[in-house]
């Protein structure tokens, strides 16, 4: 098998290139960074163990530190995603292009395998079993700390507006239709609220992710590594990543199912659900400006048609809907990743299962700053019309049940509705009697 002279990979994913040509897609910088964090402190532990002469170990060490720190070589790992399903050619290509790099630092030629041989020196007391696994962890936690300031970001400019709205009262829906009086603000508090929730769970998911396998070498059994090798990888790792990551108590676990990254993923799809449902209410809300409920202003940010003049779209609620659409799409391939991948020892949807994960953080982190910079921030309250809509709504009689019981209340509410009446027309045309009705039927009262 002849390789490209110019190239930091070896043959094996000369090979994979061969063998795999199915999508063209790529695994993301965060992946190929976290796996060559791995590397490293996989690395330091063998040094610490005395496994890697000095010379060796300080060449790797700078090579892993090129892509960690410089990013560069990123363009040095061309294999598709869908390939084997324990990812091994995607740990062979990291193997070869440290390898390379680090014979060609010692001024020895490429491809050689020598002074540095990619499997005995930067795989040592390693197997794509534990090794994938645990930086499929790794870089989803990266991107869930990511995703996280974004979070709280949404959060302050929710509780911007619950300040702005507050004092709003406006007519509240069920099933589409008119129900009872709500402040504008309680509707907000509602997505902050979900917010808020999903913050603590992705916090709990990642506890979760901070249990690698890495030490389990070949299905968990620590197979041709040292028995301190996985407390001082961890131990590495952790310094390397400032983060607290621990040894799976069970290795196997982390190798032969990938729960925890199935876990994560359905958190993902929840805060998807949360999102979808504010973007669509605002959306609603926003829906006229004649014809619609016209509650919200929305910002003025493009022209919305090609054809109708003055016409402005929720294009950013859409857009967020979109992103939400997809993670959910990209939760149900990993859920099958996890449930069709998981036989026996090992499971063997990795690459696919990792590769949506990471799209759904990345999608997720953009749409909602998107959302926010581009129509929460200049969100206006049509209090106008909130105010009209007010006047006009039949459930305010719902606070008369308690005097005059359900069913003549239901006898105003048909009567007004059916004579293009207020209730409070009708409740005087009635003869009724009731005292502070002005004060019973004043829909701020009601919240």
């Amino acid at each position: 098998m002849e390789v490209p002279s110019d190239v930091y990979w070896g043959i094996n994913t000369q090979r994979a290139l061969q063998n795999f040509q199915i999508s063209g897609k790529k695994f993301p910088k965060i992946f190929l960074i976290s796996l060559a964090q791995v590397k490293k402190a996989c690395l330091l532990a063998n040094i610490d163990l005395e496994l890697i002469d000095k010379e060796n170990r300080d060449a790797i060490l700078q090579a892993a530190n090129e892509i960690i720190r410089e990013s560069k070589f990123l363009d040095q790992f061309p294999i598709d995603i869908y390939q084997t399903g324990s990812g091994t050619q995607t740990n062979m290509n990291m193997n070869e292009v440290l390898a390379n790099r680090a014979s060609q630092i010692l001024g020895f030629p490429m491809g050689k395998k020598h002074p540095i041989h990619p499997n005995d020196h930067v795989n040592k007391s390693q197997s794509s079993n534990d090794v994938i696994p645990s930086t499929m962890h790794i870089s989803t936690v990266h991107m869930i700390k990511k995703l996280l300031p974004v979070l709280n970001r949404l959060k302050e400019s929710l509780e911007t507006k619950i300040e702005e709205f507050e004092g709003i009262v406006k007519v509240g829906r069920t099933h589409l239709q008119d129900a009872v009086p709500i402040p504008l603000s309680l509707e907000f508090e509602v997505y902050k609220k979900q917010i808020e929730i999903t913050i603590e769970r992705l916090n709990n998911v990642m506890d979760e992710l901070f249990y690698i396998p890495i030490g389990g070498t070949a299905l968990g059994t620590g197979l041709n590594a040292h028995e301190d090798f996985d407390k001082l990888t961890v131990s590495h790792l952790s310094k390397i990543t400032s983060l607290p990551f621990k040894i799976n108590p069970i290795k196997a676990e982390g190798i032969a199912s990938h729960n925890t990254i199935a876990y994560a993923s359905s958190n993902l799809k929840l805060l998807a659900l949360s999102l979808l449902k504010m973007a669509n209410d605002i959306r609603w809300m926003g829906s006229g400006p004649r014809a619609g409920l016209s509650e919200l202003i929305l910002p003025q940010n493009e022209p919305g048609s090609s054809i109708m003049p003055g016409k402005i779209n929720p294009t950013q609620s859409e857009a967020l809907i979109q992103v939400c659409l997809q993670v959910i799409g990209n939760d149900s391939v990993v859920t099958s990743g996890e449930m069709y991948g998981s036989i026996l020892d090992l499971n063997v949807s990795k690459p696919i299962m990792i590769i949506n994960v990471l799209e759904s953080l990345e999608i997720l982190i953009g749409g909602i700053n998107s959302f926010i910079d581009n129509c929460l921030v200049d969100l206006k309250a049509n209090t106008e019309k909130i105010d009209s809509n007010l006047e006009q709504m039949l459930m305010l009689v719902t606070n008369l049940t308690p005097i005059l019981g359900y069913d003549k209340c239901s006898e105003i509410a048909q009567r007004a509705f059916n004579e293009g009446k207020s209730c409070k027309v009708v409740i005087k045309e009635m003869g009724l009697k009731i005292d502070h009705l002005d004060e019973l039927l004043d829909p701020k009262k009601m919240v």
